[in-house]
Formats: structure tokens, sequence, C-alpha cells
């Protein structure tokens, strides 16, 4: 089975919010996009390539504008999605919800543990409020100024598994750059990656995965 295709694509931040593209940089040959086995024409990895990142477009918007319900319709309806608050997926202690629960994120208090903080090792316990201000839209990612397409634009120190733990999905990291004015764009940059999967001959949300190199 052949791995997916990689792309850059560069998008200025101002044409995201419009859902448009204003240029692509191919960084491998073939059209062999979703690693179905089956070659495509350009036109249709152009096509399927727009629709993932249509999808992509359209949760980071309902993340930023809050809207919780509009998120939960396109959650994997039977896998659901996995919050991940760095770069190395582990299904053993992140936190796994299904659509009907992201709908209600808007008005829960409870405090959930999604993971453990790297470095001490404690519990990341927090409600989904305080998780998606610090784990997910801890900046405007609709504002990227760079989205990888099955590419993972930058990395830190830690392991990134995103295709080894879900081989099937097909992701977009909305990529922040750094701002460290002595180091420059290595350090204190951001990623929000966001990962689907096809079910029934759709796409469907099933990560959510946040990335950076600190400060």
């Amino acid at each position: 089975m052949k791995k997916p295709v990689k792309y850059i694509i560069i998008i200025t931040a101002g044409l995201i919010a419009g859902f448009l593209i204003s240029s692509v940089i191919f960084t491998a040959t073939g059209f062999s996009l979703f690693g179905a086995g089956k070659k495509e024409n350009p036109h249709s990895a152009r096509k399927n390539n727009q629709e993932l990142i249509s999808f992509a477009l359209r949760a980071v918007d309902n993340i930023k504008q809050g809207d919780f319900q509009a998120l939960s319709q396109i959650v994997h309806p039977e896998l659901g999605v996995v919050f991940s608050p760095y770069a190395t997926i582990t299904l053993s202690t992140n936190k796994c919800f299904q659509a009907e629960q992201i709908a209600l994120f808007g008005t829960d208090s409870k405090l959930y543990v999604w993971g453990v903080y790297a470095g001490s090792g404690e519990p990341i316990e927090m409600t989904a409020a305080g998780y998606f201000a610090e784990f997910v839209f801890d900046k405007d990612y609709t504002a990227a100024p760079v989205i990888g397409v099955n590419q993972i634009i930058k990395s830190g120190n830690a392991l990134e598994n995103i295709s080894d733990v879900l081989p099937d999905a097909k992701f977009i990291d909305f990529h922040i750059h750094g701002n460290d004015k002595e180091n420059g764009e290595d350090y204190a940059w951001s990623s929000l990656r966001l990962g689907f999967e096809e079910f029934e001959g759709n796409l469907w949300l099933t990560v959510i995965l946040h990335s950076e190199m600190a400060e």
C-alpha cells in the first residue's frame, strides 16, 4: 500500500477565511493521495485535496467560533475524536469524545483528564473550554500562513506518530511560524493538526492534535 502523497500549501492569512488557496507546492510526484492502492489523475487528486482542505477549514472555523454544535456534525460517527495535547498520540491516556459529547462542550463544566503534561507527567485536568484555550486554539489558526496536506510542517522533540497510530487518517497541519527574535522560526512555533477518515463515502473528523516548540 502506497503512502499518501505529501504536499505543502502556502496560504495567505486573508484568504483562509474565504477558503481560497493561493498556491500549491508539490513535494512529491504521483497522485495516489489516500493510499488507496490506485493512481489518480491530477484533476482527481486536486479535487480530493480540495475536499480535505475544505473540511479542515470548516472545522477550524467552528473551533474559532466556539460552535461545538456545528463541530459535532463532522465528528466520525463511530470513532469519535481523539484529542492529543502534543505531537505524540497516546491512545491509552489521550481523551476521545463522541459527537454528542462534543456538541455540549460549550456548556460542559466537568473536569476531564486529557493526558499528561510533557516533562512533569502531571495530569492535564481541565474543562473542555480550558483545554481548547490551551491545547487547541491557543493561536488563531485560521490565519496560519502555511498549511500542510498530509505533511508535518515542523517537528520538535516529540515523536510524530499520527500516521502510525491512525494510518487511515488524512490530516491538515495549520502551522504558525515562530516569532523568537534571537532564534527565528525554529522557536516558539505551533501547529494545529486535524485528522479525518473516510466513512460511508464521507470525510469525518477523528483527531485534534496540538504541537509546538515553546519559547
